[in-house]
């Protein structure tokens, strides 16, 4: 009996340490990532840490260290940033097993990774998710060539991609200037009537006065003590964006570190409304009511 009650314990035991994921590659998989969040980035200097990662996690692979979902998942991010097809291929294969140990990775990483390695062999992609910018885009973000006859729209959305028509349509918003151009030394008090302006131009507008851009210029101006002015930018956003849930919740924010909380509880509120789901929200209205 005690032999084997034993046995199963160490069962259990080597299971519960075959689980952990690999704490080597997290960290890769985070340097990785904090490289590309800098600017002014040396891409000679990343390129070579590139290869490194990449020929430390084929190390890896032979040593029969990676085993979870997630480790999968951090060594198909590094072979995506790797320059050639071996690379490419290899980040599809890592991200279609982690997907299948882990199925609440974003299936739209696959996507990305199919179409990256399409991308390195100079074959069109099929989902639509590479964007270029070259000397032959003239500088301006571009679809990377797409045969939209593979996959449908459908297939698509499962994967967390947009629909041809909204590739489109992000193609034109990544080019567009962004509203710090629009307004730089403009006084306060002109600001509002710009962004007004150029929202009611829609797709004729060539600057980016998006939901979030508006909210970012926000917080911003927070981050500068401008709260007043922050207070009228956030209500603006509610006004332009009236079905946007994210608008209210930052509205409210503001309104309630202001100690203005009447109007904070009707702006969470409406954003709860819009988001039933928004925790933010649950929360706060909790505290104030």
């Amino acid at each position: 009996m005690k032999n084997i009650y034993f046995t199963t314990l160490l069962f259990l035991l080597s299971n519960y340490i075959l689980a952990q994921n690999n704490p080597e590659l997290q960290k890769m998989y985070d340097d990785d990532q904090s490289a590309r969040m800098v600017k002014n980035i040396d891409w000679t200097i990343l390129s070579k840490k590139d290869k490194e990662r990449e020929k430390r996690v084929f190390e890896m692979i032979d040593a029969g260290e990676i085993k979870t979902g997630k480790d999968y998942y951090n060594s198909a991010m590094i072979f995506q940033h790797g320059n050639d097809t071996i690379a490419s291929k290899m980040a599809v294969e890592h991200m279609k097993k982690a997907i299948n140990l882990d199925s609440t990775i974003n299936k739209w990483l696959l996507a990305a990774a199919i179409d990256r390695d399409l991308m390195r062999r100079d074959k069109p992609q099929i989902y639509g998710t590479q964007y270029v910018k070259n000397d032959k885009t003239e500088g301006k973000w571009k679809l990377y060539t797409i045969d939209p006859s593979k996959i449908t729209d459908e297939e698509r959305k499962y994967y967390n991609v947009e629909t041809l028509e909204e590739q489109i349509e992000n193609e034109r918003k990544m080019n567009l200037l962004s509203l710090d151009e629009l307004i730089k030394n403009k006084p306060f008090k002109q600001i509002i009537p710009i962004i007004k302006s150029e929202h009611t131009k829609g797709i004729n507008s060539l600057y980016n006065v998006s939901e979030d851009e508006i909210n970012n210029f926000g917080y911003q101006l927070i981050s500068e003590n401008k709260n007043n002015e922050a207070l009228e930018i956030f209500k603006l956003n509610t006004q332009l964006y009236s079905q946007a849930w994210n608008t209210y919740d930052s509205y409210g924010e503001l309104l309630l570190k202001l100690n203005h909380k009447k109007e904070a509880h009707k702006n969470y509120k409406k954003s709860l409304q819009l988001n039933p789901k928004n925790d933010n929200a649950i929360r706060v209205l909790k505290d104030i009511e």
